[in-house]
């Protein structure tokens, strides 16, 4: 059987932890930020973890 491929696209969109966690960047921080306050595009700057219900995707997807 051959080997599964990692799916590029999100390869592209996560990162995994040294602890095996998957990060994330924020959705809503491209474009039209003027309107944003400030205080939102730092909290947008920074990432976070996936949802508890996306874990077993992701990791398909990632060929984890």
């Amino acid at each position: 059987m051959p080997k599964m491929k990692t799916n590029r696209g999100a390869a592209k969109r996560f990162k995994v932890t040294g602890s095996g966690r998957i990060k994330r960047k924020k959705a809503y921080a491209s474009h039209i930020m003027t309107k944003k306050s400030t205080k939102r595009g730092r909290k947008l700057r920074q990432q976070t973890g996936i949802s508890s219900a996306d874990i077993k995707r992701v990791k398909g997807m990632l060929g984890l």
